[in-house]
């Protein structure tokens, strides 16, 4: 049967409150932070909640509570916030619980700036610093507002990468986005990736149309030892930048 809680409700708040004030403590008592996104810190005290009212527990809300009795409650592990595998795993390994609300100073710090990157990338409002295209690098996926201030990042020589095409020769020919540097066609990835096989440490972003390809090569390429690879997710028909025709 489906227990259900009225977040509204005087007794929610009230039990709201409390929850807010013992994940309060626990920052405190083990040095932790919030996490700086506050819809993450939001929804977990709701969660925590939540189950406060229907265990009388504050069990973690991303993890089913297994067991009908408290005793088989108790059995069966379940995890209770602060749980052992966030304070003895998670978070000394992660810099943050399984949750996302607790966090080390140093991952808060280092979210608050690929937020600050990624905001700047957006709005195309400056020129990224190095620090920040290093952090965009390190994504599996890039946009089209990222990968265009990280090409402009590129031509005022703050970082450099290499930009790869895995489209055919004739989708090249048709368009292109203006900065690519190297054509590897995943008909023949192998032999054409020789181009680049001697600079494997160079961060690499691989694009195609719609990003399904330059995914595969993305993981053929990590396998091969290139250190750093990022997608251009969605591919060029997302890419809102300049793009050239011809050979």
């Amino acid at each position: 049967m489906i227990r259900k809680i009225d977040i509204e409700s005087e007794e929610f708040q009230t039990e709201l409150e409390l929850t807010k004030k013992f994940t309060d403590e626990v920052c405190k008592e083990y040095g932790f932070v919030y996490n700086p996104e506050n819809d993450v810190n939001e929804s977990i005290q709701n969660g925590l909640t939540r189950n406060k009212l229907i265990y009388d527990r504050r069990y973690c809300p991303c993890f089913m509570v297994i067991g009908e009795t408290q005793e088989e409650k108790d059995k069966s592990d379940n995890r209770l916030c602060p749980c052992k595998p966030a304070l003895q795993i998670e978070i000394p390994s992660q810099g943050h619980c399984h949750c996302g609300i607790f966090c080390t100073k140093e991952y808060a710090q280092k979210i608050e700036q690929e937020q600050e990157a990624e905001l700047a990338a957006h709005e195309h409002s400056r020129v990224l610093s190095k620090e920040e295209c290093e952090m965009l690098l390190q994504k599996d996926n890039l946009d089209s507002s990222e990968l265009e201030a990280l090409l402009a990042a590129r031509d005022e020589k703050v970082i450099d990468f290499n930009l790869v095409d895995v489209r055919e020769w004739m989708e090249w020919v048709s368009a292109r986005i203006k900065g690519t540097d190297y054509l590897v066609p995943t008909t023949s990835f192998y032999n054409s990736l020789s181009q680049i096989e001697e600079q494997k440490n160079k961060p690499v972003i691989v694009y195609c149309h719609i990003g399904s390809r330059s995914a595969y090569c993305q993981r053929m390429m990590r396998d091969m030892g290139y250190k750093t690879v990022s997608n251009l997710q969605y591919g060029i028909s997302s890419y809102q930048g300049e793009l050239l025709s011809g050979d």
